[in-house]
């Protein structure tokens, strides 16, 4: 046992799928917290914090795709994929709309299993403490972004940003390669999203580029995510 406490919610309908995959997830010494369709695991999801959500793609009431899409509208907590399919579109869907990692239920063992349970929660940890440790000044190419002045330059020329521009510039910064969908700006940066127009980011983005970028049209470091959101070029 680990003893990590990781706290981790399996969801699937099928209940021998639960038992199998619960038991080494518990030996390991993480709290696991089981959920048989995605309405139950939407609920469960909303009053309490998890740390990994491991999602079965075919789920009665709510399939998995959009539960998907739901968590990571609001939370950037790893999700892993579960499918009894193999197909490279179903692969490559989950990937798109936000999982970080994709097993196919029939192809792999409980010793794989946990080996990518652990590689999830590590990268997340070590998210958590770059962020903590993270300069204060960052750099990239000719971008350069002092976090503590609220400062941006581009090739030397200081780049003049709104409060809110900036805000949504230091949430993207701060993870590189990270999806971030509308909704979750609109709650990371403005503190809602409930009553706020989605466009309203694409319109700060729009700004950011035009300021930013050579090319508003070809962007270097804030890029389109299609039909989700945006992310901030990888390091």
């Amino acid at each position: 046992m680990n003893g990590t406490g990781a706290r981790i919610m399996l969801v699937d309908d099928e209940e021998a799928i639960l038992k199998l995959l619960r038991f080494p997830l518990e030996k390991e010494g993480y709290q696991v917290v089981t959920a048989r369709d995605g309405e139950e695991a939407l609920e469960a999801f909303s009053g309490e914090r998890f740390d990994l959500v491991i999602l079965d793609l075919m789920l009665p009431r709510i399939d998995g795709v959009e539960v998907c899409r739901r968590l990571r509208a609001q939370s950037i907590v790893p999700i892993i994929m579960l499918t009894a399919k193999s197909d490279e579109f179903d692969k490559v869907l989950g990937l798109e709309i936000g999982a970080d990692d994709y097993i196919t239920k029939d192809r792999f063992s409980l010793r794989e299993f946990r080996s990518r349970v652990r590689a999830q929660l590590r990268r997340a940890e070590m998210a958590r403490s770059a962020e903590a440790a993270r300069r204060d000044v960052v750099k990239i190419d000719d971008l350069e972004v002092d976090l503590l002045k609220r400062s941006v330059f581009v090739r030397g020329r200081r780049v003049d940003l709104t409060y809110i521009e900036f805000e949504i510039l230091r949430t993207l910064v701060s993870h590189p390669g990270r999806v971030y969908s509308r909704p979750l700006l609109l709650q990371l940066v403005w503190g809602d999203s409930d009553y706020r127009d989605a466009r309203t980011v694409d319109v700060h983005i729009r700004h950011l580029r035009e300021k930013m970028e050579t090319d508003s049209k070809e962007p270097e470091y804030i890029f389109t995510v299609r039909n989700i959101g945006y992310r901030f070029r990888e390091l």
